[in-house]
């Protein structure tokens, strides 16, 4: 009679318990969520305390499509976001099937930064399925421009004006957050 006892006892115990520790991890896993937000906040704002915000250069092309883009005028209407990398970068491996899914919900331009020709973009861009606009920086002028240090660079316009900046990896959450926020 005993061990049956304790073998209810315990069952007992543990469907008490399953309830509890869900209710801790979820806990656990918001306080990690709002460390994670602050903390990439920061980094966004140390790593664009040198972008100006004003008297930018401007910041057009002709995209491998042959279409003319002027971000300026792109922007007026909705927020746009312009995706700098290159096919070389490895951190841009992961980012940007996030910016590909992304472009087709709002206006993605993406800037590739000394990545070669335009048909080894093109090749380049069909071999990894991607649907964005892109602006061949061949030999890195539009980089040298913006003063861009780091691959991936990404920016978020509104009405002509700079509304967000950050650099390295960046998830498909936070791109969206800085569409909506825009």
């Amino acid at each position: 009679m005993k061990p049956k006892q304790t073998e209810q006892t315990s069952a007992a115990q543990v469907s008490i318990s399953l309830p509890k520790r869900i209710w801790d991890f979820a806990k656990q896993l918001l306080l990690w969520l709002i460390i994670a937000l602050v903390v990439t906040s920061v980094m966004d704002l140390w790593r664009g305390k040198d972008i100006p915000r004003d008297n930018l250069p401007p910041l057009r092309g002709i995209t491998l499509a042959g279409a003319e883009v002027d971000i300026t005028t792109l922007s007026q209407d909705q927020a746009v976001l312009v995706y700098f990398w290159g096919t070389w970068c490895p951190v841009c491996n992961f980012v940007s099937p996030a910016v590909n899914q992304l472009s087709e919900h709002y206006p993605v331009v993406t800037v590739a930064m000394g990545s070669g020709e335009d048909e080894k973009l093109k090749k380049y861009l069909q071999h990894q399925g991607y649907d964005f606009e892109t602006i061949n920086d061949s030999d890195n002028t539009i980089a040298r421009d913006w003063s861009l240090q780091a691959t991936p660079t990404i920016m978020v316009f509104k009405a002509g004006e700079l509304q967000y900046y950050t650099t390295g990896f960046t998830s498909l959450p936070g791109m969206w957050w800085r569409m909506l926020f825009a």
